[in-house]
């Protein structure tokens, strides 16, 4: 199973949207300054997420995700309305 996750940083407000196998080791990775894209201050929390069997369509939804970030469809994405 992955997962498609969006996170937010705290401080920042700034989001990352990415995919994994396992989102607990993935957060603490991000939280751990482990991770280049998100290394800087403050805590990053999972404020979306999406489960899909194989990795082609966990792939595929990130992409997507990704090509709206910022528009209305991210937004309702987010606030839990459906995108």
């Amino acid at each position: 199973m992955y997962t498609v996750y969006i996170i937010q940083n705290d401080i920042t407000k700034k989001y990352y949207i990415g995919i994994t196998s396992n989102i607990d080791d993935r957060l603490r990775h991000h939280n751990s300054g482990a991770s280049k894209s998100t290394c800087r201050i403050g805590i990053w929390k999972v404020i979306h997420h999406e489960y899909f069997e194989n990795k082609k369509d966990a792939w595929l939804r990130e992409k997507r995700i990704k090509s709206y970030k910022g528009g209305n469809a991210f937004k309702k994405l987010i606030s839990g309305r459906v995108a």
